[in-house]
């Protein structure tokens, strides 16, 4: 009797899998069924949104659904972030993700605060972009070069203002790695996004600004921005009268600001591999590209274990820098 009701379960189990198996397929085979909503967790015109524009664009063309980029800001991106997190895992709702995805949860820890999401909530489609990072200053700013930079900011402790997308973002922790490196005091003011952050510097109202390129390459080219340096290992393409801090005597100041696509962690891997798919087609392209290249973030596209690997090691990274930066009052 034993042996039957073991077999009769063993059936039972195997059906169920099956079954399981026949709906999962179906979903993936139907999906997307519906618009899928590309959260952005930050304001319009900064590298998030820059490269979010395209990218749902081309994922619109491929398959033949609205792809709509909703712009959800607050908390230097936990509001956007956590909103993705708790949203169905079915694949109608992705987060197009900057680097920041691994500093705020440990930023809301050092503060004292219970995390609002936490990086296992979500499962990585792909990195899209990888861009080392510019210090810019207005073009009326009166230095020159970033040793006239660091020489005035030495001399007067606390007088020159940067703007970043907020505390402990990825322009916040950029500029930190700078000031502790250089021993600088500078003058934090943090926006609700990297895009009003640049229209603040464009004003006149900040001194500089650490960006990707995206952003602040139409304002280079007119003239309105100057960049001194930059955070990449190696000098940016486009931009190799730009030298890097390593160059300049910082080696420990290297900063990339990455975008990729991330949803819902329970989000059924087959349906996960349909929107990996039709990603890596479109970073493929020559449409994509092109659009990315001319916005100053070339495509470095990575998927599965490479971008594993990459996504450990800079949360890691990231991780080690907020803690040093510490307690913002």
């Amino acid at each position: 009797m034993l042996r039957r009701h073991l077999l009769a379960g063993g059936a039972a189990l195997s059906a169920a899998r099956s079954a399981l198996a026949q709906n999962t397929g179906a979903a993936a085979e139907a999906y997307p069924s519906r618009a899928i909503q590309m959260v952005v967790a930050f304001p319009p015109g900064g590298q998030a949104d820059v490269t979010a524009r395209p990218v749902a664009a081309a994922l619109e063309s491929a398959f033949r659904q609205p792809v709509p980029v909703v712009n959800r800001a607050g908390a230097g991106g936990i509001v956007g972030t956590a909103s993705v997190a708790r949203a169905p895992a079915d694949g109608h709702t992705a987060l197009l993700a900057l680097s920041s995805l691994s500093v705020l949860p440990e930023a809301e820890r050092i503060q004292g605060r219970t995390p609002a999401y936490t990086v296992d909530q979500f499962a990585p489609i792909a990195r899209i972009t990888a861009d080392p990072t510019l210090l810019v200053v207005p073009a009326g700013a009166p230095w020159q070069s970033l040793e006239e930079f660091v020489a005035d900011a030495r001399g007067r402790p606390g007088a020159i203002t940067y703007g970043s997308a907020g505390n402990y973002s990825t322009l916040h922790v950029a500029m930190a790695m700078l000031t502790g490196a250089a021993g600088l005091d500078l003058l934090h003011v943090p926006f609700q996004g990297g895009g009003p952050a640049l229209t603040a510097l464009l004003s006149g109202t900040l001194d500089a600004l650490a960006s990707g390129p995206g952003p602040v390459l139409p304002h280079l080219r007119e003239g309105r921005l100057r960049a001194l340096a930059c955070w990449g290992a190696q000098r940016i393409p486009g931009f190799e009268t730009v030298p890097t801090f390593i160059e300049r005597g910082f080696p420990e100041v290297e900063f990339y600001i990455w975008t990729g696509l991330f949803v819902p962690a329970a989000t059924p891997e087959p349906v996960q591999a349909r929107l990996r798919g039709a990603l890596r087609a479109a970073c493929e392209g020559p449409q994509l590209r092109r659009a990315l290249e001319a916005a100053g973030s070339p495509v470095a596209y990575q998927e599965g274990e490479a971008f594993a690997r990459f996504f450990a090691a800079d949360n890691a990274r990231l991780i080690r820098a907020v803690q040093r930066i510490g307690k913002v009052e």
